[in-house]
């Protein structure tokens, strides 16, 4: 059975960090239709200063966040001492676990376009050890397809491999197509699965979504979209968690007492449990 939109979400422009304009298309209104991603940002622009000021200094518990820098760099820092830059196509995959202080800072780029989202983690996985990956272009499969190519972000495609998640089964796939071409891929029917076009416009049955539009699926063994213009197309596909979740800003937990008890370890300077002397 082809699977059909059961959401489509319209980013907004917003700013976050310390002045960055992004597109905020995934956030607390909307994470139930589109379990386990919490949170959708995009970045495209031309202008560094509308992302010269990067994100400062801040905490997370309870989820990951996977950022896709296609275009532009992005500079990391944390708690556990790890500092590194992605940059043109390559993946920042931080697991906050139970704790972790980081910052991002965004170099200067002919353009600056890519996507963070946030993954939640599983109510038994909250406070893990946290962790970071950097998904380098060595680590990136590109596969030709009828009319384009899909870069392999993470998980599998068909046959192919790339980045395994640890915690949330993540198939996470670019895909470029040029106008005219159309794309279809047999999959799981209970899989959770979503699209964001991340540049141009696709149909699918009959239906036109514009750019950075979030495209939530539903339930079915065939994904089939066509590109009404060149495209690239973020493809999501992992598991409901259906949880509970208690969100406040950049803590993500299942409860509010658990929620308060991170607000209080921010407080009491407990918060971060794996950490770097001196930090």
């Amino acid at each position: 059975m082809k699977r059909e939109v059961k959401k489509a979400v319209k980013g907004y422009n917003t700013i976050d960090g310390n002045g960055v304009h992004l597109v905020r298309v995934l956030g607390n209104k909307t994470y139930d239709d589109f379990d386990p991603i919490l949170m959708l940002d995009s970045f495209d622009t031309k202008n560094y200063d509308d992302y010269k000021g990067g994100f400062p200094l801040h905490p997370h518990r309870g989820i990951e966040t996977i950022s896709y820098i296609y275009q532009g760099a992005m500079e990391h820092g944390d708690s556990l001492g790890n500092k590194d830059m992605i940059s043109d196509g390559e993946v920042q995959w931080m697991c906050a676990g139970s704790g972790i202080m980081h910052e991002e800072i965004l170099p200067k780029s002919d353009r600056m376009l890519g996507v963070q989202l946030w993954l939640n983690l599983p109510k038994n996985n909250k406070m893990t050890t946290p962790n970071y990956k950097a998904i380098k272009n060595s680590e990136i499969k590109e596969i030709d397809i009828k009319g384009g190519k899909i870069r392999l972000l993470a998980g599998k495609f068909e046959s192919q491999s790339g980045y395994l998640s640890k915690y949330l089964p993540l198939d996470y796939y670019d895909i470029h197509l040029k106008s005219g071409e159309s794309f279809s891929l047999d999959v799981e029917n209970n899989a959770s699965i979503m699209l964001f076009t991340l540049i141009g416009e696709i149909e699918i049955s009959n239906q036109i979504y514009t750019e950075k539009t979030a495209i939530k699926l539903s339930n079915g063994n065939k994904v089939e979209f066509s590109a009404k213009t060149d495209t690239q197309v973020l493809f999501i596909s992992s598991i409901r968690l259906d949880e509970q979740i208690a969100w406040g800003g950049p803590i993500v937990m299942n409860t509010k007492e658990e929620l308060y008890e991170a607000f209080r370890d921010l407080d009491n300077n407990t918060f971060v449990k794996e950490k770097i002397e001196g930090f």
